[in-house]
């Protein structure tokens, strides 16, 4: 009686079984293949827009009223970092954002950071325009740069800079330039500043009394904020208003 054939027959696979198997696993590792690529382009991009947004524009999430009507709350503001780091100087009528460490928010008053990678986390996506910015930048216009005489205010309820009555187009309706009375000398090597929406800004006038009073120094200057970029709606000029 033959027994080996049907045995043989049983010992080997059936034609179209490898065949399945192959068919199976090609798709599957095509697509980790282009997830991997697509894991990688993703870094890629990330880090260059990292890099982009630490040396050459950085996005800035508006986060108050201080600027309205010329920054509303939400614009993201690209802050062009190479404005003054070739020889050229904030001037009266820029949007500065800056570092206020030492000027608007005292040394150290932060503290240490209870979760490094939460922190990092969050710097990263501030530097995207993807969250609030950290609680020591500010963005608000220079009013005075060093050696500026300013004055609030003068008969017609204006501020004058050097004895000259300063036009300020760019103030929220129905501000006042000032409901606080001063007379500062900006020293050298710093900028007064204040913000566009006059009672709603906290600003080098809240610091007067402080060390320092209320002046930031120009190289805690991070850029000047020239584009607004998102909502759509709002794209172009920031309108630096120089005077």
């Amino acid at each position: 009686m033959d027994t080996e054939a049907p045995h043989t027959q049983r010992g080997h696979s059936s034609p179209g079984e490898g065949e399945g198997r192959s068919r199976f696993a090609f798709p599957r590792a095509r697509a980790f293949l282009t997830w991997r690529r697509a894991g990688l382009l993703g870094v890629a991009c990330t880090a260059f827009l990292l890099l982009l947004s630490n040396f050459v524009v950085q996005p800035f999430l508006i986060p108050s009223r201080s600027m309205e009507p010329t920054l509303e709350v939400g614009d993201r503001v690209l802050v062009n970092k190479l404005a003054y780091r070739f020889g050229d100087q904030p001037a009266r009528g820029d949007m500065v954002v800056f570092d206020g460490t030492g000027s608007f928010v005292r040394e150290g008053a932060n503290g240490g950071a209870d979760n490094p990678i939460g922190t990092a986390l969050n710097g990263a996506a501030s530097a995207l325009g993807l969250a609030e910015p950290s609680d020591t930048d500010f963005v608000k216009r220079v009013v005075g740069v060093g050696g500026d005489d300013v004055v609030c205010c003068d008969a017609g309820g204006r501020i004058k800079v050097n004895g000259v009555p300063l036009e300020e187009p760019y103030l929220f309706s129905g501000d006042a330039p000032s409901k606080v009375p001063f007379r500062i000398v900006v020293p050298l090597g710093t900028l007064w500043v204040m913000g566009d929406h006059r009672s709603q800004s906290r600003d080098s006038r809240d610091h007067l009394g402080e060390p320092g009073g209320g002046m930031v120094p120009v190289e805690k200057v991070i850029g000047r904020a020239d584009w607004i970029g998102w909502p759509v709606s709002r794209w172009g000029s920031a309108g630096g208003g120089r005077g």
